[in-house]
């Protein structure tokens, strides 16, 4: 976890639960607001899978150690004027995004967060884009703080995925075609002995708590996607265009991984970001929310049935959905040649 102080771990995740909302009165919302616009600011709204997820509520703990392989990236020390307009990592070639995957019902989130920006990191430094395995991460990451969750299909944060990666000999993530996602219907497994390790996290990045805007996009562009906590408890429906959370009762509770950003034809700025929750979501697994720190809010129930009893109260998050809170980015190393 990031050494400054007290550090909360965010995320909890979205699961898919059985086709119970598709209820007559959800169809006539979907039918009555369906204006699926890509280029549109006003979200569209359309029955998809979705409407499948219910949130089981945010959960935090704390850190009271430094930890030697966190690293605060300080973008003061980059020319920031150099920034593009708009940036997109789905654009980069040799690829460096995998395609969008699914969690299923299984509060996994955090593995799929953590293990898609390894992937991206790793094809960053090889130039060989490889599917890492989020079932290892589920499997074998211990989770005694209560991190985001209690580990496994109960919930996590990227920080514990690349924390025990880096501080274990055996941390180094193997394929997903060796060590495949089992886990999309609730059910933790048993860690098993990785086949073949492909890539090691061995440190990462992090932005303090609440970054601006500008030292987001500096971290996204200067060091590969990012892996942001953000409250998704509003994102059920979306089918396109950019997204504004609500600027009250903002909950962080879900993991993802920002891969650009960018500003539309009438002017609104927004992030690009990818979701979990398969391609038939959204934008083809993909949301933009608007991009303003500007909007904060307070997260009232950081340890309420779940966190950590040492954490605070209540903290701050800024943002839309409150993305400018938590924001990580592993360094990894090439470990495909060791048998």
């Amino acid at each position: 976890m990031p050494p400054f102080g007290l550090r909360l771990c965010f995320t909890l995740c979205f699961v898919p639960f059985a086709y119970a909302s598709r209820s007559p009165a959800n169809f006539q919302v979907v039918q009555s607001s369906n204006k699926l616009d890509t280029t549109a600011t006003t979200p569209g709204f359309g029955l998809n899978s979705a409407l499948l997820y219910r949130t089981t509520g945010s959960q935090k703990s704390v850190r009271l150690n430094k930890d030697a392989i966190a690293n605060e990236y300080d973008p003061s020390t980059k020319n920031e004027q150099s920034l593009p307009a708009s940036f997109d990592w789905r654009n980069y070639q040799p690829a460096v995004i995998s395609p969008v995957k699914n969690q299923g019902a299984c509060g996994s989130c955090w593995t799929f967060a953590a293990s898609e920006c390894a992937e991206s990191a790793y094809a960053l430094k090889t130039g060989k884009l490889v599917d890492l395995s989020e079932q290892q991460i589920l499997d074998c990451t211990p989770n005694p703080d209560h991190c985001g969750g209690t580990g496994g299909c109960s919930g996590g944060t990227a920080e514990i995925a690349y924390q025990h990666m880096a501080a274990t000999s055996s941390g180094g993530l193997s394929s997903e075609w060796t060590y495949p996602y089992v886990s999309g219907k609730g059910a933790n497994q048993t860690c098993q002995k990785e086949p073949h390790v492909v890539a090691n996290v061995k440190a990462y990045n992090f932005l303090p708590p609440n970054s601006k805007d500008a030292a987001l996009k500096s971290m996204l562009v200067r060091l590969g996607p990012v892996a942001v906590a953000v409250d998704a408890s509003s994102w059920s429906s979306y089918k396109g265009g950019v997204f504004e959370c609500k600027p009250t009762d903002v909950k962080l509770n879900h993991a993802v991984q920002l891969v650009g950003y960018g500003t539309t034809d009438d002017g609104t700025d927004y992030w690009t970001i990818r979701n979990s929750w398969s391609p038939q979501w959204g934008e083809d697994g993909y949301i933009r929310i608007k991009r303003d720190d500007s909007q904060c809010d307070i997260d009232d129930v950081p340890t309420e049935g779940q966190g950590c009893a040492s954490g605070p109260t209540s903290v701050k998050v800024c943002g839309h959905c409150g993305i400018n809170y938590d924001a990580v980015v592993p360094i990894v190393e090439d470990q495909s040649h060791i048998q």
